[in-house]
C-alpha cells in the first residue's frame, strides 16, 4: 500500500510513485539500493516524524483519516526492520510476490477464497514497509522510488485480477484499474513537469483500494453462495473510488502546473 510520492511514479523526486499510488504510501514510500545515502538504525524516528517524511516525499499534506492509521500501523512494523537493517528493496520483492499467491486461492473460489484478503493485506502492508524502512533508516534512493512504483502497479494489478477470479465482472474490473492506473500515471507526469506537491490526498490512494479488495474477497469466502453479488459490489465500489480520486486530484495538479508554467515564464519572481 503504493506516489508515490519518493519520486514514486515520478513524485516529489527531488516518489512512492510510488510521487504515486506512488509512492502514495503507499500508495507512498522510497525504497533504499546501493549508493543511498545512510542513516543508524538507531535513533529512529517517531510516528508523527515519519509521517511528516512521508508527506514530503509523496509532496502531500499531512495524511489523516484512513491513510493515517494504515501509516501509523506501518510505522510500528516497519522500526524493528529498520533497526535490524533489512533492506528495503527485500521488501519490494516480497510485496511484488505475495499477491501472485491470492490467484490460485481466488481461482479455487469456495473457502480458499478466505486465503485472498490475507495476501492482499500483506502485500500492501509490505509496500508501505519497504518505504517505511527506507524513511525511518535515511536509505531512501530514486531507483528504490521507481523500483517501489512499479512493484506497486504491478501489485495493484494482481489484486484487480484477484477479484475477477473471484467472479467480479471483467469490465468494471478494467475500468477500475484503468482509472486507478491514469491517477498514477497524472501524478507521475505532473512530477517529471517540476510539481513536487501535489497538496491533496485522495480517496483512492493505495491503502484504500487494498482494502475494498481484501474486504470483497473476505466476504466471498464466508458467503461463497453470494459471490457473483458481492464481488458486482466490490467492483463497483473499486470504480467510484478510483473515480472519485481522479476528480480530486486532476482539479489540484492543473493549479500546480500554472504555477510551474508562470514560474518559469517569471523565474525572478520564485527567487523574491
Amino acid at each position: 500500500m503504493a506516489s508515490s510520492r519518493d519520486p514514486r511514479d515520478g513524485r516529489g523526486a527531488s516518489d512512492e510513485g510510488k510521487t504515486g499510488d506512488a509512492g502514495r504510501a503507499g500508495d507512498k514510500s522510497t525504497t533504499g539500493a546501493a549508493g543511498t545515502t545512510g542513516a543508524a538504525a538507531t535513533g529512529l524516528p517517531g510516528r508523527e516524524e515519519h509521517l511528516r517524511r512521508w508527506a514530503a516525499l509523496h509532496g502531500a499534506p499531512p495524511p489523516t483519516g484512513l491513510v493515517r492509521s494504515w501509516l501509523s500501523v506501518v510505522h510500528v512494523l516497519a522500526r524493528p526492520l529498520a533497526r535490524a537493517g533489512v533492506p528495503p528493496t527485500v521488501l519490494t520483492a516480497a510485496g511484488l510476490l505475495v499477491p501472485l499467491a491470492a490467484l490460485p486461492a481466488a481461482a479455487a473460489g469456495g473457502r480458499w477464497a478466505l486465503a485472498v484478503p490475507v495476501l492482499v493485506l500483506v502485500s500492501g502492508v509490505l509496500d508501505n514497509l519497504d518505504g517505511g524502512v527506507a524513511v525511518l533508516s535515511g536509505r531512501t534512493s530514486t531507483w528504490g522510488a521507481v523500483a517501489d512504483a512499479v512493484a506497486d502497479r504491478v501489485a495493484d494489478a494482481l489484486a484487480l485480477v484477484a477479484l475477477w477470479l473471484l467472479g467480479a465482472p471483467g469490465p468494471l474490473v478494467v475500468a477500475a484499474g484503468a482509472l486507478a492506473a491514469l491517477a498514477e500515471y497524472a501524478r507521475a507526469r505532473a512530477g517529471a513537469a517540476g510539481v513536487h506537491e501535489v497538496g491533496v490526498v485522495t480517496v483512492g490512494e493505495r491503502p484504500t483500494r487494498v482494502l475494498v479488495v481484501a474486504a470483497t474477497a473476505l466476504v466471498v469466502g464466508l458467503r461463497p453462495e453470494q459471490a457473483p453479488t458481492w464481488t458486482l459490489l466490490g467492483a463497483a465500489a473499486a470504480l467510484v473510488v478510483a473515480l472519485v480520486a481522479l476528480v480530486q486530484l486532476l482539479p489540484v495538479l492543473r493549479r500546480a502546473l500554472l504555477a510551474v508554467d508562470a514560474r518559469d515564464e517569471n523565474p525572478g519572481s520564485a527567487r523574491r
